[in-house]
């Protein structure tokens, strides 16, 4: 029996093996890196197209705010022109009350009875005057206690005073102007 030597070709065999996983290993990890690439490259265009839509939407945002902005404005604006008409219609309202005022007084005062200052604050309306005697303030007080239009009369001072030969009192009264509600308004 001869004897072959296989030892050479085991060799060979294992070196054609190593070098065939080499190069399988490497085609592999070259699909690999490949894949990982890919999916690299899926990730930042996904990562690119949400930037995209993150600054259209942060543009978006810009824009509405600056309406939110441009709506208070107007709001404000609607505001102030409301609360101007609102006075302009009290002024309306209230223009004929100085003159129902003084046509209310003047229908209340008794005669023997003068007002020498008048002032105003709110509804709050307060006289000094000169009467010729006590019984006229009360009488003036009871004029204007049943006025439709001033009410709550209430004497704060009387002070009596002699002027030439005559007794005068003079007095500071305090009452309130009102509205009457008309029937139309109460239906």
């Amino acid at each position: 029996m001869s004897r072959i030597n296989l030892l050479p070709w085991r060799e060979l065999k294992r070196k054609q093996k190593q070098q065939e996983f080499f190069i399988t290993a490497g085609i592999v990890g070259a699909f690999a890196a490949v894949i990982v690439g890919l999916v690299h490259f899926y990730h930042v265009q996904l990562i690119s197209a949400q930037e995209l839509r993150n600054d259209y939407l942060n543009s978006q945002i810009s824009i509405l705010d600056k309406k939110i902005k441009e709506i208070q404005q107007l709001e404000k604006e609607k505001q102030r022109l409301l609360d101007r008409m609102r006075a302009i219609e009290q002024l309306q309202r209230n223009r004929p009350l100085i003159v129902r005022f003084f046509d209310e007084l003047i229908n209340s005062m008794p005669d023997g009875v003068s007002v020498t200052q008048v002032t105003q604050s709110g509804k709050q309306i307060t006289i000094n005057g000169e009467a010729e005697s006590n019984a006229r303030v009360s009488s003036f007080m009871r004029n204007l206690e049943s006025s439709q239009w001033l009410t709550n009369p209430d004497l704060d001072v009387i002070q009596a005073r002699s002027a030439a030969g005559t007794r005068i009192s003079q007095f500071t009264l305090r009452f309130q102007q009102v509205i009457p509600k008309s029937e139309e308004d109460e239906v």
